[in-house]
């Protein structure tokens, strides 16, 4: 089975049919990126196609990018687990200072989505901040 990758909206071009999708509903109004039907429909294509209990918290994480100030990268790890391992994900992310983590930590969009998409799902976690020295 091939992988579906999610890596990035900008890996390549659209497909043909998309851009005419978007014409037909270029001028809709839309609550925004990752709040609007068209979005919801989207991830759950993505979690049939994925057949992925930990979908709902890959999704629910990544789309905290660009909500958060100071979060710089988030990226949930599915893939790749090896036999030793004693967890099924990982969450990657990088920020711009240890203040910017300790706001995240609070913010009222991570705890929603900590609340409703991660801890229901999870038994146990571990967490490892560091700081990067350059």
């Amino acid at each position: 089975m091939s992988k579906l990758r999610f890596d990035s909206d900008y890996m390549e071009t659209c497909h043909p049919l998309i851009l005419e999708r978007l014409q037909k509903i270029n001028f809709e109004k839309m609550t925004g990126y990752g709040c609007d039907e068209i979005c919801e429909s989207a991830k759950e294509k993505i979690r049939k196609a994925c057949d992925c209990p930990k979908a709902e918290i890959k999704i629910g994480l990544e789309s905290l990018a660009g909500k958060i100030p100071g979060l710089l990268d988030i990226k949930v790890v599915t893939e790749g687990r090896l036999e030793t391992s004693n967890a099924d994900l990982m969450l990657d992310s990088s920020f711009e200072s240890f203040d910017a983590l300790k706001s995240y930590a609070i913010h009222p969009e991570h705890v929603k989505v900590a609340d409703e998409k991660v801890r229901p799902f999870t038994a146990n976690r571990s967490c490892l901040d560091f700081e990067v020295i350059l």
